[in-house]
């Protein structure tokens, strides 16, 4: 087992090998390393006696679980009414342009992850986004520009 294996293993030994656990152990490797890696799918069919099948499909299902590794940062783009009426769709738009990639992607060189939001919860602020935990509002375009490059 590769390395990261081991260490999802790590992660879930504290929980019996009963299928009841599998999610809050999925949810414990995804906390840690950002998504549920191959390896980790691998130890933890090993560890609660099940498929792999089986552990995709859990996975597949719930919308907090990730297949592919995070970026460094990533960002969420606000498409709750306030932001879409006042420009997020623009703003959703010129990143993928930007950088070069879709919704639920993350660039090739592992730097940004990109993702849009139902709402943020920031209203006033619209139209919003949240780069890793910092919120930024009331957001244009030139201000998009330069928050990409400090990113860089």
């Amino acid at each position: 087992m590769s390395t990261n294996a081991s260490n999802s293993t790590d992660s879930f030994c504290n929980f019996e090998p009963k299928r009841e656990y599998l999610v809050p152990a999925l949810q414990e490797v995804q906390e840690r390393d950002g998504y549920v890696s191959e390896a980790a799918v691998e130890a933890l069919a090993k560890h609660f006696n099940l498929s792999k099948a089986d552990i995709y499909s859990v996975v597949s299902f719930y919308a907090q679980f990730k297949f592919t590794k995070p970026g460094k940062h990533t960002i969420k783009v606000c498409q709750g009414t306030a932001c879409h009426v006042r420009g997020s769709g623009n703003l959703l738009k010129a990143l993928k342009q930007r950088l070069g990639i879709e919704e639920g992607q993350t660039t090739p060189d592992g730097l940004i992850s990109l993702e849009h939001v139902a709402c943020l919860g920031a209203c006033a602020l619209a139209p919003a986004m949240v780069v890793d935990d910092k919120v930024y509002g009331r957001l244009t375009l030139p201000e998009l520009e330069k928050i990409l490059k400090e990113l860089k």
